[in-house]
């Protein structure tokens, strides 16, 4: 038999997981609305970086090296659109939009990585 003192305190746990998750969903939230920025490196130094919020039309970068390399750029994603190296997998790797997201092409050194808006990455693993 359940004392009233047992159902104050159901009551207050209830309470605190239904008030924890209301802040995890608006902590989301304001994470999900952060600048994203793209980051282009070759052999360790930057390239350029992209605040991929304010692009307003599409963009291609081209990247020299080894491989010859392009990058499409459009309104919050970006990606290697082609490349000469061997295997392609940076081309597979398809469109970034995330923070936390990266493609790499390991024979030309060169790397496209999402950034939030504090320049670090989220605290989510794919």
């Amino acid at each position: 038999m359940l004392k009233k003192g047992d159902l104050y305190l159901i009551g207050l746990i209830f309470l605190v997981v239904v008030l924890g998750m209301a802040f995890i969903n608006i902590a989301k939230k304001q994470k999900e609305n952060g600048s994203i920025i793209a980051v282009i490196k070759q052999d360790g130094r930057i390239i350029e970086r992209i605040n991929l919020d304010n692009v307003t039309e599409q963009r291609r970068i081209d990247i020299d090296g080894d491989y010859k390399q392009t990058i499409i750029v459009e309104k919050g994603r970006i990606k290697f659109e082609s490349a000469e190296c061997p295997d392609k997998v940076c081309v597979k790797a398809g469109w970034l939009e995330k923070a936390g997201h990266m493609a790499v092409c390991v024979p030309n050194r060169t790397m496209i990585k999402i950034e939030g808006a504090s320049g670090k990455l989220d605290g989510v693993s794919y």
